[in-house]
């Protein structure tokens, strides 16, 4: 059993943490918190060996009537493999201490490319992770794009990608930040950091961004223009699709015509805090013009990584292939949405 530890206990940390512990082939380690809060809390009332990522700070955890494991450095010398799920910037910080202990780690999209020895999406790349000493999961944007383009690449060849990402302003629990009644565009210079992110996977592709941020915090939504180098039909990019199962196309009978309804199925479906971690593409905006595919799809930003980092573990201890990997995560977590079946 792959002993992982998971150094950030936040929005992606915890969803981790749950994905670690549903795995028949890997044991959570624990995991670490900066300060006693509620997610703390939560950790210890599951049974997650809690751990102070900050020493000088481990006294808060015992005021706060949470008994904790250790601290961080113990953490990372226990576990076979580390998963960073700081905020932005910190994992760059950490990494020293994952050498110190000559632990493999995985970094989030937050940080630089440089960060690790790859970038990863399990579609595209995982072969390039196999027995790397660190991997970073792309952006929750990047991980959405890698998904589509990467059977598309396959299947018909990539001219040009153009996509205009409408961004969530911030996750449900971010209350600090904005906006709060604007839209701006993120940035204003083209591309957005998206493409240059998109190219650490597909190094050849050529692909153009733009963003724009918005006052919400359900999902970001894409809008996809892709010019393929063969042709194709929007029935035969729905039947390439189908065969991928962390791509969900929305049925035009659902009547699901936006994220809050997303959202409000996924509750429905029973996911656990309303996760839903395949990409959501409006099967009625799947389009074929000559040679250019258009859709609409949406990112659940605190979710669609999770998948990912399970699948990264694998790849850096090199326990199973990306097709066995993505199936046993698939079984474990139940990714992929049969509707109506």
């Amino acid at each position: 059993m792959t002993q992982v530890g998971v150094n950030g206990y936040g929005t992606i940390g915890k969803r981790v943490a749950d994905a670690v512990t549903a795995q028949p082939d890997m044991e959570l380690a624990g995991v670490a918190k900066t300060r006693p809060n509620f997610e703390a809390e939560t950790a210890t009332r599951k049974g997650y060996p809690l751990y102070a990522a900050v020493p000088e700070r481990a006294d808060q955890f015992g005021e706060a009537g949470l008994d904790i494991a250790g601290e961080v450095d113990e953490l990372v010398a226990a576990a076979d493999v580390i998963v960073d799920c700081t905020p932005s910037g910190i994992g760059a910080e950490n990494r020293s201490l994952y050498r110190e202990h000559d632990t493999p780690a995985i970094f989030q999209g937050g940080e630089d490319a440089d960060v690790a020895d790859v970038s990863f999406n399990a579609r595209a790349n995982y072969e390039n992770a196999v027995g790397a000493d660190s991997a970073r999961v792309v952006s929750c944007n990047t991980t959405g794009l890698s998904r589509i383009l990467a059977p598309l690449d396959e299947t018909y060849g990539v001219e040009k990608a153009r996509v205009t990402l409408v961004r969530r302003g911030g996750d449900p629990g971010q209350t600090g930040r904005g906006p709060i009644d604007d839209i701006l565009p993120d940035p204003v210079t083209i591309p957005s950091h998206h493409g240059p992110d998109v190219n650490t996977i597909f190094p050849d592709l050529n692909i153009d961004t733009l963003g724009m941020k918005v006052p919400a915090t359900l999902m970001h939504t894409h809008s996809v223009n892709v010019t393929l180098e063969s042709d194709a039909t929007a029935a035969a990019v729905r039947d390439l699709f189908a065969d991928e199962t962390r791509l969900f196309q929305i049925p035009a009978d659902a009547d699901i015509d936006g994220a809050g309804k997303l959202k409000e199925f996924a509750h429905d479906a029973g996911r656990p805090r309303g996760d839903l971690w395949e990409n959501c593409i409006w099967s009625e905006s799947i389009t074929v013009e000559e040679r250019d595919l258009y859709l609409f799809q949406a990112i659940h930003q605190e979710s669609d990584v999770v998948p990912e980092n399970i699948d990264a573990v694998r790849a850096l201890t090199g326990t199973a292939d990306a097709a066995e990997s993505m199936a046993t995560t698939a079984d474990a977590m139940g990714v992929g949405i049969d509707y109506g079946r």
